[in-house]
């Protein structure tokens, strides 16, 4: 005797995730196992170590002055001192929890509204969809840069803003990459299935849409990561970062006016934050590669 509609369905469903589970699984493996992966995770892990174990290893203040002002490198100060007599070490490894969580907390707000603006058009549709993207495009025009620019030269230096600004302009392609993902299976046997086994929205897009959405938004936020490093490196460039909070972007800026007589101020900085940059790029270029067939 074949069994009723729903039970058929709901049964498929439980296999597909079981299915769905282990190629998660084997996806990471699948991503770190390649060259790309590998050595993205690596540079990664080290400059979440750096930031994490900084504040324990390092006891002292990084704004304090511990010698000579611009001393090169040398075993007393591995990275030298800049032109205030600060270890530049202490301020490059102080400085990879701010440039970090800075990244972090944009991918996070652009990720948050990304996600409920895509999935939201995309499952919704009809004048929901077009006033959702309308939206979109507004945001996705605005000279980002400039926007966080303008904003901290208006309310004052301070990582809260910059943030702000930068989170709330990143979110469009994030939104369009998922609004297009849910329309392409809004209408797909297994998305009907679960519909009309009365599943509610919340149900349909939190359990089937955004599983299906995970890595092309993962490709994305890496990416995404990458561009907020150096945009928050510009700013401490163009002296827009806040001073009284240790970063990279700070030491950049302040590296520019000894650009001539002391190389290692903007050398260490930089390599830092191009390390960091290339293991998020390596990362998604990784993800990118495992689940592009699927």
């Amino acid at each position: 005797m074949l069994p009723s509609i729903p039970e058929f369905v709901s049964a498929d469903f439980v296999s597909a995730g079981h299915t769905s589970t282990a190629v998660s699984r084997q996806g990471v493996g699948s991503i770190l196992r390649r060259p790309s992966g590998a050595m993205g995770a690596a540079l990664l892990a080290v400059a979440i170590s750096v930031a994490v174990l900084s504040p324990i290893l390092l006891k002292s203040d990084p704004l304090a002055i511990t010698g000579p002002p611009l001393t090169p490198p040398s075993w007393t100060h591995l990275m030298g001192t800049d032109g205030l007599g600060r270890d530049l070490l202490s301020g490059v490894m102080h400085g990879a929890g701010s440039s970090l969580l800075i990244a972090l907390c944009v991918g996070i707000l652009a990720l948050l509204c990304g996600l409920v603006i895509g999935l939201t058009a995309g499952y919704g549709g009809g004048i929901v969809d077009d006033i959702l993207m309308r939206v979109t495009e507004l945001f996705q025009v605005l000279p980002r840069f400039f926007l966080v620019a303008v904003t901290v030269a208006l309310f004052g230096p301070g990582l809260d803003r910059i943030v702000l600004a930068l989170g709330l302009t990143s979110w469009p392609v994030l939104a369009r990459v998922i609004r297009a993902e849910v329309v392409g299976v809004r209408h797909l046997d297994f998305v009907l299935a679960t519909e009309a086994l009365g599943a509610s929205q919340a149900h349909v897009l939190g359990r089937v849409l955004l599983p299906h959405v995970l890595p092309s938004v993962l490709v994305l936020l890496g990416l995404l990561l990458g561009q907020v490093l150096l945009i928050e490196a510009s700013l401490g460039f163009l002296g827009l970062g806040d001073p009284g909070v240790m970063s990279w972007g700070l030491l950049a800026g302040q590296a520019q006016i000894f650009l001539r007589v002391a190389w290692w101020l903007s050398v260490f900085p930089g390599l830092a934050i191009m390390f960091t940059v290339i293991g998020f790029n390596l990362l998604a270029d990784a993800v990118s590669s495992v689940y592009r067939p699927r």
